[in-house]
């Protein structure tokens, strides 16, 4: 009996818990894990930011059509975007005007907090609604580049 409980003891004794290098190796293999998973994520939520801002664009632009169909004319780049919102003081036809407005819950802003810009006369189309993209500026490349209702890719 002696004898078992020097062996179980022993076994006890042996028994000592994770060591530094076991938890190092854990934790790289943790960070490994979430790098891998970071480099994945980031660039899909700017694509879902773009994508985003094209949904937006054709929604106004879509908005924009209906007040021209009932006033007759687009806004005016004055009159902005808020005339798809609430009538215009100066709207030649504001008994035409749609009860409620053209965009439920007003004038959405880009995903990246900037208002959207509204050109009429459009300078690439009959009307330009577009965003500055992420850096809020004309121009740019990539996830800084100007997203728009126009048809040419290369701007």
């Amino acid at each position: 009996m002696n004898a078992m409980r020097n062996q179980f003891g022993a076994c006890k004794d042996r028994q000592r818990g994770v060591t530094l290098i076991e938890l190092l190796v854990v934790l790289s293999i943790l960070a490994l894990i979430s790098a891998l998973v970071v480099i994945n994520i980031l660039p899909e939520r700017d694509r879902a930011a773009v994508r985003k801002a094209e949904i937006d664009i054709k929604t106004i632009e879509a908005a924009l059509d209906q007040y021209r169909l009932d006033m007759f004319s687009y806004p005016s780049s004055q009159q902005g975007l808020d005339a798809l919102v609430e009538v215009p003081a100066d709207a030649p036809r504001k008994t035409d005007y749609r009860p409620g407005g053209y965009l439920r819950g007003g004038v959405p802003r880009d995903p990246w907090g900037n208002p959207y810009q509204y050109r009429f006369p459009g300078e690439r189309g009959v009307v330009d609604v577009y965003s500055l993209g992420a850096d809020g500026e004309p121009g740019g490349e990539g996830l800084n580049a100007d997203i728009g209702n126009w048809l040419d890719e290369d701007a």
